[in-house]
C-alpha cells in the first residue's frame, strides 16, 4: 500500500509519540524536538531530494522519515535513532506500507544520529542534512539566559540560519550568523563539529561538497 506524508502527519498514534518524545527532551534540558523542528527536517529533506533530481517517490519517503526520525526520544535519548528505528517498522508496518518503503525509512531513521549515524542511501543522507543543519534560536527553551548551557548558548546565539545549495557547482553551504558576545565560534564547533563532518559525508554521498559558512567566513 502506498501511504503518502498527509497519511503520517494525521496519525494520532505517530503524533502522540512526538509531543511525547518531546516533553521527555523538554524534562532533559535539551531543545525542542517537536512539530516544528520535525516538519522542517521533512521539508528540506524531501526538497533536497527534489532538487538533486531524485525521484519523486523517494523524496516523499525521505519526508515521511523526516517527520518520524526522533519519535525513539520517547523511549530515551541514548540510542534514540534505533529504538525509534524499530518504532517506526512497526507503525508503518500496521499501517500496510510496502516492506521495500518500509526498509527505506527505517534505514534512514537508524542512522541519523551522530554517534552512530551513516549515509547508507540518499534518503539517509537526505534526513542527515535535514536534521543537522535546523539550528536557530527558536529551538532554546530556557529563558534564563544566565542558567544556558552549552547547549542553549551555542542555539541561541544563531540570529539568522539557511542553506544554500548550488546544483551547477555541487556545493551546499550552511550559512549562520552568530552573536559571538552569546557563544564565540570555537564553541560551536565544540558542539558541533562532529556534526558538521557528519554532514559533510552526507553531502558527499549526494556528489555534493558540503561547506559551513560563520558571519560570513567560510569555516568548511
Amino acid at each position: 500500500m502506498k501511504i503518502t506524508y498527509q497519511d503520517i502527519c494525521r496519525s494520532e498514534e505517530i503524533n502522540t509519540y512526538i509531543c511525547c518524545a518531546d516533553s521527555s527532551l523538554r524534562a532533559l534540558g535539551y531543545t525542542e524536538h517537536s512539530f516544528a523542528h520535525v516538519t522542517k527536517t521533512a521539508a528540506f529533506a524531501s526538497e533536497l531530494l527534489e532538487k538533486l533530481g531524485y525521484p519523486e517517490h523517494e523524496a516523499e519517503l525521505a519526508r515521511i522519515a523526516g517527520y518520524m526520525h526522533d519519535i525513539g526520544n520517547v523511549v530515551n535519548r541514548i540510542d534514540h535513532a534505533q529504538s525509534g528505528a524499530i518504532m517506526a517498522f512497526r507503525i508503518l508496518d500496521k499501517m500496510g506500507m510496502d516492506p521495500a518503503d518500509t526498509a527505506a525509512v527505517i534505514t534512514a531513521i537508524g542512522n541519523h544520529d551522530e554517534a552512530t549515524a551513516y549515509p547508507v542511501n540518499a534518503i539517509a543522507a537526505a534526513l542527515i542534512l535535514a536534521d543537522k543543519t535546523d539550528v536557530r534560536r527558536s529551538r532554546v527553551r530556557n529563558q534564563d539566559i544566565q542558567s544556558f548551557d552549552i547547549h542553549d548558548r551555542v542555539n541561541y546565539a544563531v540570529e539568522e540560519s539557511h542553506v544554500e545549495l548550488d546544483t551547477e557547482h555541487r556545493t551546499l553551504t550552511s550559512c549562520l550568523t552568530i552573536n559571538t558576545e552569546i557563544c564565540p565560534v570555537m564553541d560551536y564547533f565544540e558542539i558541533f563539529l562532529q556534526r558538521m563532518l557528519l554532514c559533510r559525508k552526507a553531502a558527499a554521498f549526494l556528489d555534493l561538497t558540503f561547506r559551513l559558512k560563520i558571519n560570513g567566513q567560510e569555516l568548511l
